[in-house]
């Protein structure tokens, strides 16, 4: 049976459509607001400080009137009683990153890192002389959300600008932003300044950071950093400035030597289309640059560190055969370049450039890279709202890098093993435990890290996979495309790529999305009985016992080696999938509904000539028991 899976999976990998220019979200009336950030920062690497000013035109595109504004000041999460601090000493199974482990009277205890941060180590983000139009406003700090009072209220298609200065400290690495790394990068500056919250069609999104997930407001930025002129950075957009820079950054101009007297150097980066400015930076990167698939340059920073050195050149070819991949599957990268960053507390994607840990083995380096990466198309350019939907950013991405990994890593018995097998195992063993939650729940209000983890991750890879077991692999691979090329630089919502995998199969899908995403519903098919009923015909009997229903394709296997299948169709779908099979002959059955629990077909050949019935030979529906398949 595994081999038939692995035919109808690996024949999507060629399965390529052109690639359609950028164009707005398709939905009449559609709108999302812009923002222009210039900034000026120095940093003192000593201290970890950095202080800045910052101008910020804002453009409100939306139908509202705005009387006020919120900021994110994402650094003052890691400071002792935060909210973050708060949920890790509630939360039955905190990230062990962010806690130490002790163990007393027997019992596992965990003490929050943030709890014990001296104040020359945690983070802050301060403003400071905040102005709208040059008038000063009224602000209110609550954690990590800056209120502003306007004196002006933003018409609706009118823009209007903010101007301030700002101070931070970046935490003692805790997690994903802040120095010291524990490999030794100095600074992963990650979600640093002041940025204005997304405010969309569901109104504002100002909640406290707690440590997982972002909406941001699509905009441009020009930065410029002030900072030792021993150290290297890497991140987001484009050096404009290369020439004066150096550290691998020269161009074929001619490169201006930085006065010896000087202790600093300026870096000045511009981005364009992009949701977040992120950069790293430390004094001992090697800094290594590779032609990526179509002039994209690919980035690679990463310590002068002997035992990883290696690892990080064999990962560059690979990075670029990477990107490819997701060109042909999904559709063109969309930036100039792209920066792979040794950096942060483990994986995560920013605009143009990720911030990994470096110090692992060959297969992990390329497995992180391949997920963050894919995370360029699944939330840089599809920036659904990842606080809401996360399912949407980091299902889809591990959807698209499992498959990645098959072809770019093949392992060894590649053809016997179902690429997503890890995915159900997650999702089987949470259902089991009775902890899962619908994919509804914000990201930050999972009861638990692991529901919160599974759900994301694998729920949310399983979508796609039992999507495509639903509709056939080639309208769902198409769908991604179609998704793609449709809602790029927008704010798509889970209903956009409903509607677009409708479009392109001519399905009926809202039963499937509201079941998987909105509900604890599960999927549970048996094999009743099979017995004689003619000379030459067998009755089947099977039966529904989870609340989910799924259209069934069932594979009959006879003593002589021949086969056959049959499918059921869901009747909500009002339309059947082609054929999986080709290579076996098919017989179309009667629909069955949700309402009937109990469903009976005849194979026309006696029983003592079946050897086995099988419900889905593909295993990508999510069946919680395949026991009774």
């Amino acid at each position: 049976m595994k081999k038939i899976l692995l035919t109808l999976t690996i024949s999507t990998l060629t399965y390529i459509t052109s690639f359609a220019q950028f164009h707005n979200n398709p939905n009449p009336g559609y709108w999302q607001q812009e923002v222009d950030y210039t900034m000026d920062v120095k940093v003192d690497v000593k201290k970890f400080t950095y202080t800045g000013t910052q101008s910020l035109t804002y453009t409100n595109n939306s139908p509202d009137t705005l009387k006020n504004v919120f900021f994110h000041l994402y650094y003052n999460a890691f400071q002792p009683n935060s909210d973050m601090d708060a949920l890790l000493k509630s939360i039955p199974d905190p990230d062990s990153r962010m806690v130490e482990t002790k163990t007393i009277r027997g019992r596992k205890v965990f003490e929050s890192k943030i709890a014990k941060l001296k104040p020359n180590e945690i983070g802050f983000l301060k403003v400071n002389n905040l102005k709208q139009n040059g008038k000063p406003l009224t602000t209110n700090v609550v954690g990590t959300i800056l209120e502003v009072t306007l004196n002006e209220p933003i018409a609706p298609n009118s823009s209007t600008e903010f101007t301030m200065n700002f101070e931070g400290q970046a935490p003692k690495m805790v997690r994903r932003a802040g120095r010291e790394s524990a490999e030794g990068v100095a600074l992963s500056m990650s979600q640093w300044f002041p940025k204005i919250a997304e405010f969309d069609f569901e109104g504002w999104h100002a909640e406290q950071y707690l440590g997982r997930e972002f909406h941001s407001v699509w905009g441009n930025f020009d930065v410029k950093i002030t900072i030792d002129k021993d150290y290297t950075l890497g991140g987001t957009g484009t050096l404009v400035n290369n020439n004066e820079i150096g550290h691998g950054y020269e161009d074929h101009g001619v490169k201006v030597t930085p006065n010896k007297k000087d202790k600093t150097l300026t870096w000045h980066f511009k981005a364009e289309n992009v949701l977040d400015f992120t950069w790293a930076a430390d004094n001992n990167y090697i800094h290594d640059t590779y032609e990526g698939p179509d002039g994209i340059k690919l980035h690679f920073l990463y310590k002068n560190n002997p035992a990883i050195v290696e690892n990080w050149k064999k990962l560059q070819p690979v990075t670029a055969q990477l990107m490819d991949f997701y060109n042909q599957n999904i559709g063109q990268y969309p930036y100039s370049h792209y920066s792979v960053i040794q950096g942060g507390d483990g994986g995560m994607e920013y605009s143009m450039c990720t911030l990994i840990t470096g110090e692992r083995s060959f297969p992990s380096l390329v497995g992180v890279t391949a997920h963050e990466l894919a995370h360029s198309w699944f939330q840089h350019a599809l920036a659904t709202n990842e606080t809401k939907h996360e399912w949407m950013d980091e299902g889809f991405t591990t959807f698209i890098s499992d498959l990645a990994m098959l072809k770019i890593l093949p392992k060894k018995d590649q053809e016997d093993t179902n690429p997503f097998a890890s995915n159900y195992k997650s999702y089987y063993n949470l259902v089991a435990k009775n902890m899962h939650e619908p994919l509804t729940t914000h990201a930050d209000h999972y009861l638990t890290n692991r529901a919160y983890s599974i759900s994301a991750y694998s729920r949310g890879a399983i979508f796609l996979t039992q999507l495509a077991y639903i509709i056939g692999w080639d309208n769902m691979m198409e769908t991604l495309k179609e998704y793609y090329s449709n809602y790029k630089f927008s704010h798509p919502t889970p209903n956009d790529f409903k509607r677009t995998a409708e479009r392109v199969s001519g399905s009926v899908l809202d039963w499937y999305m509201l079941d998987w995403t909105q509900t604890n519903n599960t999927v549970d098919y048996a094999i009743q009985f099979v017995e004689d009923v003619q000379k030459d015909q067998t009755l089947v009997s099977l039966k529904r016992i989870g609340r989910s229903g799924m259209p069934l394709d069932i594979l009959v296997t006879y003593e002589d080696g021949t086969m056959e299948t049959f499918y059921i169709p869901y009747t909500s779908m009002h339309w059947n999938k082609p054929n999986q099979y080709p290579e076996y002959e098919r017989t179309i059955l009667e629909g069955w509904g949700w309402a009937q629990p109990d469903y009976k077909f005849i194979i026309n050949k006696p029983r003592n000539t079946i050897k086995t019935i099988m419900i889905d030979p593909s295993q990508f529906m999510a069946d919680i028991n395949q026991e009774n398949n």
